[in-house]
């Protein structure tokens, strides 16, 4: 191909991902990267990783396939030079320490490669910050967010197995507070203490088999009564859509996130209106901005973005090259003065960590472990900040299910844990530089 033919064609590409959906850009991608598999197009797979790691912002395994793909070119500097990069972000793959990744079986011998897994191996010490605030005792629950009522000084937490609420007090004992109106799987929950409203998801995941088949693909948005546990509303989602993380904007309305569509809604009266469904893939549990204006939101293949709630606009935060932590695989994110904490479950280990910004809040700076690899940690979901601690849920129980909710053969539910950081610094916080020239509200 000449050179005026190349250059057309990588403009060509480039016009169609900026008329496709992230979401789409994915699929079309994973299946470039299939065909050049089964033809055996070294390097049309190479061109598909190398576009893969942009899309997704460098993640952990993006970098892993580049290097990958540039092994089986022969490229051996640059496949060493992006695994460097996979063991600089702390992450740990057993398959590279036992050497069976054939991919890379021409590195193998080499001393760099040998210096590279060293630095993998050394990603896994256990370390954590946190103790155990509460041990739930239903090991069946299955736990996946929770809220907190500073009225009665008590948590509230969804169950994925139960299809129900639960209030929990901090010296455990736990009540049935409420229970899904159509008996799917409970994701979601938002506490909005001054409106006495709580907020939830139910979600019938598409082939999960804890929710009934006959309503696979179908998730709702639920408004209960904070006293009685109520329902009060139920706002049906799109089809297909799978509902499953939220937070409250300043004045209590639900903004919701559907980690298979990739799109992110708002609660208008009795409906969800759209506010983004084209940057996001797989976009999580979003946390509010000081401003009010902007979105902290986590996506779990594509790292953490900022989105404009008035423009629908999304900008991904940087971080400081020195900053080995990787931004991907957050489930559960929340502000606090000036930080982002993260639940990380999809990292290898997992790990809770805080993320300091910069005074424009978009630059990650620094990180701190809050726990990684540790016995008790299993699956991190979500979290919720209460005064000058972080609780979060620890051992959940999703690392016991398969791809379709069933138990892993030999596996078993044991309880979970509500983990409390104690967070030991305020500082003041700048808004984002376009809020600078806005007169404020």
């Amino acid at each position: 191909m000449s050179k005026v033919l190349a250059v057309a064609a990588l403009i060509l590409g480039a016009l169609a991902s900026a008329s496709q959906t992230a979401v789409e850009q994915l699929s079309s991608l994973n299946q470039q990267a299939a065909a050049a598999r089964k033809s055996g197009d070294k390097q049309g797979r190479l061109s598909v990783a190398l576009r893969m790691r942009a899309l997704l912002n460098g993640s952990p395994a993006s970098i892993k396939a580049v290097a990958r793909a540039y092994a089986e070119t022969g490229d051996t500097r640059h496949a060493l030079d992006a695994l460097a990069d996979f063991a600089a972000m702390g992450q740990v793959d057993t398959s590279l320490i036992r050497g069976e990744d054939q991919s890379l079986a021409k590195l193998q011998p080499l001393p760099e490669y040998g210096h590279i897994l060293a630095r993998i191996s050394a990603n896994a010490p256990r370390e954590t910050h946190a103790e155990t605030a509460i041990l739930l005792s239903d090991p069946g629950i299955l736990p996946e967010d929770i809220a907190y009522d500073p009225q009665s000084h008590t948590f509230l937490i969804t169950s994925i197995l139960e299809k129900k609420l639960l209030r929990v007090a901090f010296d455990g004992k736990t009540t049935e507070f409420a229970s899904s109106p159509n008996h799917w799987p409970i994701f979601a929950i938002k506490a909005d203490p001054a409106r006495r409203l709580v907020w939830a998801t139910e979600s019938a995941l598409e082939d999960f088999s804890p929710a009934p088949k006959s309503d696979w693909g179908r998730s709702a948005v639920l408004c209960f009564n904070l006293e009685t546990g109520l329902l009060l509303h139920r706002i049906e989602g799109p089809p297909h859509s799978a509902l499953g993380d939220m937070t409250l904007t300043n004045d209590g309305t639900p903004i919701v996130t559907d980690g298979v569509g990739g799109a992110v809604y708002r609660v208008d009266g009795e409906h969800l209106k759209l506010i983004n469904g084209k940057d996001f893939i797989s976009p999580q549990t979003p946390t509010l901005a000081p401003d009010g204006q902007h979105l902290f939101v986590p996506d779990y293949l594509r790292g953490i973005g900022i989105l404009d709630l008035d423009t629908g606009k999304v900008a991904w935060i940087t971080k400081e090259k020195t900053l080995r932590e990787s931004l991907n695989g957050v489930d559960g994110l929340y502000f606090d003065h000036g930080a982002l904490f993260l639940t990380q479950n999809g990292s290898s280990p997992e790990r809770v960590l805080k993320i300091q910004l910069d005074k424009t809040l978009t630059h990650a700076v620094s990180s701190q472990t809050i726990e990684r690899a540790t016995d008790t940690l299993g699956d991190p979901t979500h979290g919720v900040v209460v005064g000058n601690e972080f609780y979060y849920i620890a051992n959940s129980g999703w690392d016991q299910l398969d791809d379709h909710g069933a138990l892993k053969a030999g596996a078993k539910l044991t309880p979970a844990r509500i983990m409390r950081y104690k967070i030991q610094w305020r500082r003041a916080v700048s808004k984002f530089p376009s809020e600078a020239a806005k007169p404020q509200r």
